[in-house]
């Protein structure tokens, strides 16, 4: 199931270079790739446009996948996701801040870049006073609580910047908010792929311990596990990842979610040494598989990546609410 796992993955990233609005011959794809092509217009289309987007997918999946996994585990609460501690909505306060009131000051400033740092302080003030709260809450539900009301705080502080934002910025913010995989340029590609590489890899560091905390917090502390330090380090990877993906490609919803359920649902264990890796494939598969759905066919355009996603989020969660009340 693995090397059937990597094997679409890899279908799928080169099918996500192979497909866009652009009809490009798969000769001439072929050409770019391996650096003979003379088409200065496909090779711009492919290695700027098309190949970036394929990477940012292909991380970022993996990325919010983890993220919901170590949720899932640290909360025990299945319907728990990237988004639940207010993350997300905190992110994206800070683009609607950056977008709606400091458009003009910005002026020539690189628009994209400053919805990114916008949206990057926003996480982060968040997530600091996340890791804090968790220090002080001895309560799993009650930060999760706690988290609710942060994101139902800044939803409302959007929607008031909302109702005063002029046409163009609501407009700029309203496909932010829907997601995409294309808004990382070669050049952010830099700083964001590495990011959430290092992270991801540092959650493996973790398997022993998430593996514990299953079993339950008295059972990890008489084992040595220092559960308040774990479960702080472990929402602050989780967050990191949020934050990154969420800033660069706006609140990808449902990824994060769903495709830790799918990967027990396939391996039929919760054991985070086999779950993590496989997560991560399948999330970078889920990911690539979205990003080419969007595509509409005869160059009619692209959806928004939020319109996708639901395809293989609703039917998961609806399979483990049911499985949960029986």
């Amino acid at each position: 199931m693995r090397l059937f796992c990597a094997v679409i993955t890899i279908c799928f990233f080169l099918l996500s270079l192979f497909t866009g609005t652009a009809d490009i011959p798969l000769k001439e794809v072929l050409k770019v790739l391996c650096g003979v092509s003379d088409n200065e217009v496909f090779s711009v289309i492919v290695l700027q446009h098309r190949l970036p987007q394929a990477l940012t997918a292909f991380c970022a999946g993996s990325a919010l996948a983890v993220s919901g996994l170590i949720m899932q585990t640290v909360f025990a609460n299945p319907l728990a996701g990237p988004s639940v501690l207010g993350i997300s909505s905190a992110s994206s306060l800070g683009a609607a801040l950056v977008t709606f009131l400091f458009s003009s000051v910005l002026g020539g400033f690189n628009a994209a870049l400053s919805v990114v740092i916008g949206s990057l302080i926003g996480s982060f003030v968040v997530l600091f006073l996340l890791v804090m709260l968790s220090k002080l809450l001895k309560n799993n539900l009650t930060l999760l609580i706690m988290g609710m009301m942060i994101s139902y705080l800044s939803g409302a502080l959007v929607n008031v910047l909302n109702f005063f934002a002029d046409e163009e910025s609501l407009k700029n913010f309203t496909v932010w908010t829907s997601g995409s995989f294309s808004m990382v340029s070669v050049e952010n590609l830099k700083f964001f792929l590495p990011i959430l590489l290092i992270f991801s890899f540092i959650a493996f560091l973790f398997v022993k311990p998430l593996n514990l905390l299953l079993l339950g917090e008295n059972y990890a502390l008489s084992l040595g596990v220092d559960v308040e330090k774990t479960k702080t380090l472990l929402l602050f990877i989780s967050g990191v990842l949020t934050s990154f993906v969420t800033a660069f490609c706006g609140p990808v919803s449902f990824i994060g979610l769903c495709v830790p359920h799918i990967a027990r649902i396939i391996f039929k264990t919760s054991d985070h040494k086999k779950l993590l890796p496989f997560t991560i494939v399948l999330g970078s598969c889920i990911a690539l598989i979205c990003n080419v759905l969007t595509i509409l066919p005869a160059q009619r355009g692209i959806l928004p990546l939020n319109a996708v996603t639901p395809i293989f989020g609703v039917p998961v969660i609806v399979y483990v609410l049911i499985k949960k009340s029986r």
